[in-house]
């Protein structure tokens, strides 16, 4: 009776009850039905255990880090840095969002701090310049999964924490598929820029000016290298980083720049906190969630289920990402790495699928779930910001989810993509 835990949760969000709650009460509603009081109980239990970890506070430093930086307004400095590089292209805003996104995502691996930040600033900028609305929120969703692709990663730490993988070998791998998004969506971009006649955001920066811009940027662009390379080193833990990065953006924000003053402070704390109580309690519901996946023996009969359709890996992964991606339309990817995480990710080890290689393609493609209709959870903020419907977005987004699909597949084909700097140092076999 336990394997109906999974279709109850789903009525429960087709019905709008909030995924936190759905994770408790269709566990808990099955196993009270089952007469299984006494594991309702370890339920329950399970709800802090799975928030008292070490490693998961690394989630709120992460994102206390990226407040601070964006009320710092090094977010304006990343702008101006990618404007120098970039601007002069034909649809040169829609390119500085892009890689904006790629410098923002090395400071907070957050896809919703992306799309707040960047679109609160880019969106009206780039309708001021002549493209639409829509395209403007569309580019700045789309670029926005990029933030927990790149280290620092929200996601990746999560996934390190229920599957028992290395962070810093999560982080290297995540390095070139984050770029290749990044790369993707430029040429998209270009594309649509030489078809549609974009305009060139800005003249042609000279390198004196260009180096102008860099020397403004160069201590945020430093946080991503200190933080990667502290882990690399063995300085500190991936815990430890996410404090070293708060207190470099309270040193950078407070006595480098002096744009953040100490009236800002209770406000950037307050909206930190929520923003990582909301991750921790689904990530705290997931773990007791986890645990009736377990009581179910469902992991096992789904494996052997996938093996009747084929034992071809290949195959395999390319069935598991059209899941993946579905799953990515209606689940956040955080509770979805944790509940799906412990299912599949033993089937295809099994099968010879690297443990880090399949990881990122799970992180990566549920990621992608947040810019894909009809729940992305960024298309709700990218409308917010905007004031577009999220129905416009959606129609807009699609060419640009599919160039990020097709890196989906690329990275998980080529394993060599997210390998091998893993394996160059010695975080990967």
């Amino acid at each position: 009776m336990l394997i109906w835990f999974l279709p109850l949760f789903l009525v429960f969000l087709m019905i709008g009850l909030p995924v936190f709650f759905g994770l408790l009460a269709a566990p808990g509603l099955l196993l009270w039905l089952n007469g299984q009081e006494r594991d309702i109980t370890l339920l329950y239990r399970n709800l802090y255990n799975g928030m008292d970890s070490f490693p998961l506070m690394a989630i709120p430093f992460f994102m206390l880090a990226g407040e601070l930086m964006n009320k710092g307004g090094i977010t304006l400095r990343l702008v101006e840095f990618s404007q120098a590089l970039m601007g002069h292209l034909r649809g040169g805003l829609a390119h500085v969002n892009v890689l904006s996104s790629m410098l923002f995502a090395g400071l907070s691996g957050s896809a919703v701090a992306d799309t707040s930040a960047l679109g609160s600033m880019l969106i009206p900028a780039m309708e001021k310049q002549g493209y639409t609305r829509k395209f403007a929120a569309a580019i700045t969703a789309a670029s926005s999964v990029i933030g927990p692709i790149i280290p620092p990663s929200g996601i990746m730490i999560i996934y390190a924490y229920v599957m028992g993988e290395s962070v810093a070998a999560l982080f290297l791998a995540g390095l070139v598929p984050g770029i290749l998004v990044g790369v993707g969506l430029m040429l998209m971009v270009k594309v649509m820029a030489d078809r549609y006649d974009f305009p060139v955001a800005s003249r042609r920066y000279s390198w004196g000016e260009r180096g102008q811009a860099s020397l403004k940027a160069f201590f945020p662009l430093m946080t991503p290298v200190i933080i990667l390379g502290g882990i690399l080193v063995g300085v500190f833990t991936p815990t430890e980083a996410a404090a070293v990065a708060v207190a470099y953006a309270l040193i950078i924000g407070f006595f480098v720049l002096r744009t953040l003053h100490l009236r800002e402070l209770p406000d950037i704390l307050t909206r930190a906190g929520i923003t990582s109580s909301v991750v921790l309690l689904l990530v705290g519901a997931a773990m007791s969630f986890k645990t009736v996946v377990s009581l179910s023996h469902a992991p096992e009969q789904l494996a052997e289920f996938i093996l009747t359709l084929t034992e071809n890996p290949l195959l395999l992964l390319f069935l598991i990402n059209l899941l993946l991606f579905a799953v990515g339309m209606f689940l956040d990817a955080g509770p979805a790495i944790i509940i799906l995480g412990p299912i599949l990710g033993p089937v295809f080890v099994g099968l010879g699928v690297d443990s880090i290689h399949f990881a990122i393609i799970m992180c990566v493609n549920l990621t992608v779930g947040l810019a894909t209709p009809p729940m992305g959870l960024v298309l709700f903020v990218a409308s917010a910001v905007s004031g577009e419907r999220v129905t416009t977005i959606s129609r807009a987004i699609l060419p640009f989810l599919a160039v990020e699909v097709a890196v989906i597949f690329l990275i998980t084909f080529v394993p060599a993509i997210s390998m091998t700097i893993p394996r160059l140092t010695g975080f990967a076999n």
